[in-house]
This record gives C-alpha cells, structure tokens and sequence, in this order.
C-alpha cells in the first residue's frame, strides 16, 4: 500500500518551511530526522537501511517544498540519512525546484558519543531514548560516554548556522538530515521542549533562521525561539 500525499511524515516540516516563507524568511536550515527505517537488531543500529515506505514518504515530502528555495543538502554519515537527503532534493527538484548534491557532514551524526558502546548499554538502561536524553541533559550518563549536553546542542546549533551564513545570498534551504536523537537534544536545549515529554516522528524538524536581527530555531509544534546568545 502506498503512501497517502496528505499524511506522509514531512507534512509538519513541509508546514514549518511554508510558514516561515510566507514571513519573508528566505534562508533556512532544516534540522530533520531521517526517514523511515529498518530496526535490524542483528546489526549496528547506524547501518540499518531505509524501507520502501521511507523512501516514499522522502518523495512526498520533496515535492512538496517550497518551490522558491534552491536546496542544499547536507546529512549525518550513516547511508539512511544520506539517502533521505539524497531522494527529498531529487523529488524537489523533479517537481521544478533547485537541488545540488548531498555531502556527509560528522556534526549531524553521533560525535557527541564518545563511546559508542556505552551510550548504547545507557540508553537500554534508561528504558527508552526520551528517558536517555532526559539523563544525558541532567549529567546523569557517564561523562566517558557522552559531551555535555549543552555543549553538544550548542555546537550542532553553530554549525548548522555557518553553513546556512555560507555561499550565495538568495534564497536557500539546508537540508539537515540527522537522527532523533539529536532532535530531542535541541528540543530539550535550545527550545524548551523538555525530551521526557516528547518523541520525535520520522522526517520531523526543526528550522533554524535569521530574523530581526536574532538567530532563531522553531520546532514543528511550537513558537520561534531566540537562540542568538547560544550560537553567537
């Protein structure tokens, strides 16, 4: 069974983009989980691929874009964000828009993992990944295992914010393909949507954009934040 146009996973991330346009916003770092996957428990977790059905929900959300933004891709290193990436720009650009290529970029992986083995036995132990990014947030994970929350947000907030600062001054989307995980951090950092009260869909985002003179970030239920004095 395909998937449905009108409840496909992008929709509240295609919404967020349509909005802040409409605003006059025309440069925006889109911040996304990747898209429907396999949950292979007989290999490591970053290898799992994504499904047929992931990559339809991709080409509903590409085509759906705002057609007046040329988009540049970027993705966590793992092959499931990259292919997402990789399938929204090419639908967007098949239904009329601008798209160049997708590059790996480490900031949207787990770098903030320090050792990888351990963040994996913590988030088991903490019964889920909410419960495990509330932990990491209250310095309640082994600091051997993970940076410091804030520090992490802080640091994925920047970069995102030096690459959409970079290159051509007409209006551009960065596409961020990155993972759950680091969605629930910004959200519980950077927009105070606390991770226990949260879970983050496939494809769902966050937008980070200038305004008025001030950095903000905006997630796909709640207001604008200014975030100037964390990312400046």
């Amino acid at each position: 069974m395909g998937v449905n146009a009108g409840t496909y996973y992008g929709a509240p991330a295609v919404r967020l983009l349509e909005a802040l346009t409409n605003q006059g916003v025309g440069r925006i770092a889109l911040l996304a989980r990747h898209s429907v996957r396999e949950f292979n428990r007989d290999v490591h977790d970053l290898v799992n691929p994504l499904t047929p059905e992931g990559r339809e929900h991709c080409g509903h959300m590409g085509r759906a874009l705002p057609k007046s933004l040329q988009v540049r891709g970027y993705a966590s290193p793992p092959e499931r964000c990259v292919e997402t990436a990789t399938l929204v720009m090419r639908a967007h650009g098949e239904a009329g828009g601008q798209a160049g290529s997708v590059r790996p970029v480490e900031s949207l992986g787990v770098f903030y993992a320090l050792d990888q083995i351990k963040m994996w036995k913590a988030l088991q132990l903490a019964g889920g990944l909410s419960q495990f990014v509330t932990r990491w947030v209250d310095d309640r994970v082994a600091p051997d295992a993970m940076i410091p929350a804030d520090q992490a947000a802080r640091l994925i907030a920047r970069s995102a914010l030096s690459r959409l600062r970079s290159g051509a001054d007409n209006d551009h989307l960065d596409l961020c393909v990155t993972h759950d995980m680091t969605i629930l951090l910004l959200k519980d950092r950077l927009l105070r949507e606390p991770a226990v009260e949260n879970t983050v869909d496939f494809l769902e985002a966050v937008a980070l954009f200038e305004a008025d003179g001030d950095v903000w970030m905006q997630s796909c239920q709640g207001e604008p934040v200014a975030i100037t004095g964390l990312v400046t």
